[in-house]
């Protein structure tokens, strides 16, 4: 390398360095970050250039920048997207040592070597090529090979096929992203609502030549200037954060995963702070606040340019149709009958979401609508949200037999619901960091009121049958929407967000009684609102085989109404949580507590007894289907207490029956195994002999084999065996039921046999997610209501090993587990123990003991961070 290209690189890398020392200067505006930008863009100009004539490549080809590059908007790690045109004699060997050359200089070069014919060819297959010429500009070599290029490309360009095939594009990526810009970790680049729906909008105006900038757009009548200074804000926001997210990254990084959040905030300058109601704000938490308000303005900026183009290149020639004195259906889109029809008549805005919902035919918003509604946003304000009228017509919506969720979603993507119900607003883009929610909070809201109207659509029964003929017999469905709308309403505010949104729905309640909410009603929303979590906590956490919990939780409900209508709420929440969130294990337990609980209310009372005779009666009916020996339950019942047959139902008992009857008594470990009967997983039982570690060697084993334990009951017989049964799921879900029952019924025993060490505990990295974001250990211990045995909850960063080191610490204190529910919330656990032993009689050897678990999970979570094997 010569002494003038080896000047050149030093001048490079000087200046890039530069250039990203004042990227991460927070009081950089981020209108600046253009001409930063820029200024990386024409350096590394002059390194390829002083590159590329170095070589003398000779006079026929050009050098030519193409996509991102080409429009000089080159972030700290993209690629340098380049193409070499060569006449058609092909490329040289200087050339190929030019592309050899750059990367030496460090600049990571992405080139293709092409013909015009070529090009043109590779472009007719090829939209992504087709795409990138639109962006390109020449850095050097023949300025005539590089126009002719640039006149056969715009020649050959069908702009009609081209903005047609860019939306098929748009709509695969957005599907690929669910469609939402709400991600908790949104790519800022190919996201909804992120950076390439911008690019999308600038190509396809190109490609009808309709002009290559926001200002142009505006000279042909397609934006309003205020809609250019939008988009232009909105631009900088995601141009910035996506150059601060790389250069923090140290590398091309385009999603704000968990783990760079704090640090781009911190080049924003923001801190953690103090918000209302005493929470702490993380720095992370404001970042992405700006980032989701930025890419909803462009969610909806950009619709309305998509949507102005295709009109532009494709005129509608289907007549109008008038629905009322407001609206029209112009081809299935809802168009208002004038520009200004919202200045005129503000309460037409909420009217034109019943009219989206109520009219046949109708499948979206015109571009003429959609403008009027993003411009019309200063009119709601206090007094439209008073406006008698307006609450009338938002009743109106929520009763409507069909559309409920469209119209709500559309309303908070025109930004429209948040302005109506203000509390609303305070939820929109607002992180949940709590490991189990995968959607920010309003998203989170409107995914649940789905998931309850889908309980009312008989083309949705099979999904979750019982929930679909609860709702077939309830006569207001638009109570559990508005108790959906404000359940989590209160987050984000700091304190109970239950009893925040309990108040705020009190209030809400108060406003619209005049348009159908009774008192009744009122009281039944306010209920719900404030006991939404309840349900799910009983049936993950307490012991339903207890009816003294039973009876108590009954009694909470008070009625048979407010029973049915917190279990549909409580399954549409834990689904809209997350994909990974909902078991169908999660669904056995809320419907053993809704039928329990539905019993007592119908007036029966808790009895063991009796319970206990009818289901040895039931499970004696299925012995006899299964031609087992009459009588032959008897021994194994003999040796089985009260206990176990409250905390089995009638088909366990008879599968355990089937299993025990003819091996009493075994020396040796017994172990069985089957599918979940829940449909998740599968159900285990183990019967041997009494030993201490049982636990422990059981836990041990699911551990190391990948086994995830989900609830476990642990007997002793009055012959001293252990009849314990657990519910498992398995990690390595490609092996089959076969595979898996196979695998523990001849592994468990060897694992059981005290002559076995304990194995180490298996070790895993923590999450992203669970890495930025941990949960501080929490543990909690007290007696259970008769002072027999006692309660340990714990609350933890879930990982491999959790449970075996919970069990190791409690079987070093003597302590026998009776009962466990493992409850996995996305990537934080919840797990509660029924637990009994000499120590828990000492208060000192309490303390010890819950000091000794906060030890364990506390190192487990820096040794899972760091990469370290746990020590056993």
């Amino acid at each position: 390398m010569d002494a003038h290209i080896a000047a050149e690189q030093a001048r490079y890398q000087t200046r890039r360095a530069a250039l990203l020392q004042s990227l991460l200067d927070p009081a950089l505006h981020p209108r600046g970050v253009h001409r930063l930008l820029r200024g990386l863009s024409d350096a590394t100009d002059a390194l390829l250039r002083a590159l590329w004539q170095s070589l003398h490549p000779g006079p026929g080809p050009a050098l030519i920048a193409i996509g991102g590059y080409g429009r000089r908007q080159l972030f700290p790690h993209s690629d340098v997207d380049v193409l070499v045109l060569v006449p058609d004699g092909g490329a040289t060997a200087a050339i190929e040592t030019f592309i050899a050359r750059c990367w030496d200089a460090g600049l990571p070069i992405g080139s293709s070597v092409r013909t015009r014919a070529e090009c043109l060819a590779a472009c007719a297959e090829d939209i992504t090529l087709q795409t990138a010429l639109l962006e390109s500009r020449r850095l050097s070599g023949s300025a005539q090979a590089f126009e002719a290029l640039q006149q056969a490309h715009a020649r050959q360009l069908d702009a009609r096929a081209f903005v047609q095939a860019k939306l098929l594009e748009l709509h695969q990526r957005h599907t690929r992203y669910e469609h939402t810009p709400y991600a908790l970790e949104p790519d800022c680049k190919e996201s909804p609502g992120g950076l390439r729906d911008l690019h999308l909008v600038l190509w396809l105006a190109r490609a009808a030549g309709v002009g290559a900038s926001w200002k142009a757009l505006a000279q042909h009548g397609l934006a309003t200037a205020y809609e250019v200074r939008q988009l232009e804000r909105n631009e900088a926001l995601l141009c910035l954060i996506r150059a601060r997210l790389h250069a923090v990254a140290g590398r091309r990084e385009d999603r704000l995963a968990f783990d760079l959040q704090a640090s781009v905030a911190q080049a924003f300058g923001l801190a953690d702070a103090t918000g209302p109601g005493g929470r702490r704000q993380r720095a992370s938490e404001q970042l992405m606040r700006r980032y989701y308000w930025a890419a909803k303005a462009v969610t909806q900026l950009t619709q309305i340019l998509r949507l102005e183009i295709e009109e532009r290149l494709r005129p509608s020639t289907a007549p109008l149709i008038l629905i009322d004195a407001e609206f029209l259906d112009k081809n299935g889109l809802l168009e208002i009958g004038r520009d200004d029809l919202y200045q005129r008549k503000p309460q037409a805005i909420v009217r034109t979401f019943l009219r989206y919902q109520s009219t046949p035919g109708i499948q979206g918003l015109s571009v003429r609508t959609l403008r009027a509604l993003y411009n019309a946003r200063p009119l709601m304000d206090q007094a439209f949200r008073e406006d008698e009228a307006n609450r009338a017509c938002f009743m109106q919506i929520l009763r409507e037999p069909s559309g409920v969720t469209h119209a709500l979603r559309l309303m908070n993507q025109t930004s429209v619901l948040g302005r109506l119900l203000w509390p609303f607003r305070r939820i929109v883009g607002q992180m949940q960091h709590d490991l189990f929610h995968a959607y920010t909070v309003d998203q989170h809201i409107l995914m649940v009121v789905r998931n309850l109207r889908r309980f009312f659509m008989a083309e949705h029964a099979h999904e979750f049958p019982l929930c679909s003929q609860l709702a077939a017999g309830w006569d207001k469905p638009w109570i559990l929407t508005i108790a959906a709308l404000f359940h989590d309403i209160g987050k984000g505010r700091g304190g109970n967000h239950s009893a925040i949104g309990a108040s705020e729905v009190r209030r809400f309640c108060r406003q619209y009684a005049a348009h159908g909410i009774s008192a009744q009603d009122a009281r039944l929303i306010e209920f719900l609102v404030a006991e939404h979590l309840f349900m799910s906590q009983v049936a993950q956490k307490q012991d339903l085989s207890d009816p003294a919990v039973i009876a108590a939780f009954a009694q909470r409900m008070g009625d048979e109404r407010r029973l049915t209508a917190l279990y549909l709420l409580t399954v549409a929440d834990i689904r809209g949580t997350s994909p990974r969130v909902w078991t169908a294990w999660k669904g056995k337990l809320l419907l053993d507590l809704y039928h329990q609980a539905l019993a007592v209310l119908g007036g029966r009372t808790p009895d063991a007894a009796t319970e206990v005779e009818e289901r040895k009666r039931d499970a004696r009916v299925l012995l006899a289907l299964h031609a087992l020996p009459r009588g032959a339950n008897e021994a194994l019942w003999r040796t089985l207490n009260v206990g176990y047959f409250m905390q089995h139902d009638a088909a366990d008992i008879a599968w355990h029956t089937r299993q025990l009857y003819e091996v009493i008594g075994s020396t040796s470990p017994v172990v069985r195994a089957r599918p979940s009967l829940a449909g998740d997983g599968l159900q285990v039982l183990v019967y041997t002999p009494d030993q201490a570690e049982l636990f422990l060697r059981i836990c041990g084993y699911f551990d190391r084999t990948g086994f995830s334990i989900l609830a476990a009951r642990i007997h002793t017989t009055l012959n001293g065996h252990a009849l314990d049964t657990f519910q498992v799921a398995a990690r390595h879900a490609e092996s089959g039921a076969r595979e898996l029952i196979a695998l523990i019924e001849n592994g468990l025993p060897l694992a059981i046999d005290l002559r076995t060490p304990l194995p180490q505990p298996s070790h895993r990295r923590l999450s992203r997610r669970a890495r930025s974001f941990p949960v501080a250990p929490r543990i909690a211990l007290r007696p259970d209501e008769q002072h027999e045995r006692w309660i340990l909850e714990i609350s933890a960063t879930d990982r491999a090993g959790l449970l075996y080191l919970i069990a190791g610490v409690l079987a070093r204190h003597g302590l026998s587990v009776q009962l466990a529910k493992v409850g996995t919330l996305g990537e934080r656990a919840e797990d509660t123990f029924l637990i009994a032993g000499e120590a828990l009689s000492n208060s000192a050897r309490q303390l010890r003991i819950e000091a000794e678990l906060l030890d364990a999970l506390a190192d487990a979570d820096d040794q899972s961070s760091s990469g370290a094997m746990p020590s056993a």
